[in-house]
């Protein structure tokens, strides 16, 4: 498979025109916010800075629900009603 290529024109305030076939790869619309970062091995990536933020919480959080002992989404949903109710 070969990777996805396009080009873009830099202005003379440094701005480009993200190609619509990468807008849509990266699910970015007006308004929101990209990610340039560098790799270790040189690449330049861009990334929806939205997706990103919640790669990395989603990371962060990885096993969190089995060091609380939740084995289940019904697990959580009943501690949060418990909580709930305990708050009244």
């Amino acid at each position: 498979m070969d990777a996805a290529m396009d080009t873009s024109k830099v202005t003379s305030n440094g701005q480009v025109t993200i190609p619509i076939d990468f807008r849509k790869l990266l699910h970015v619309k007006p308004g929101n916010k990209v990610l340039f970062f560098q790799r270790d091995n040189g690449d330049v990536v861009i990334e929806n800075a939205s997706v990103s933020a919640i790669k990395k919480a989603q990371m962060a959080f990885s096993g969190a629900a089995e060091d609380f002992g939740y084995k289940t989404e019904e697990d959580v949903l009943d501690d949060i009603m418990r909580l709930r109710y305990e708050k009244q």
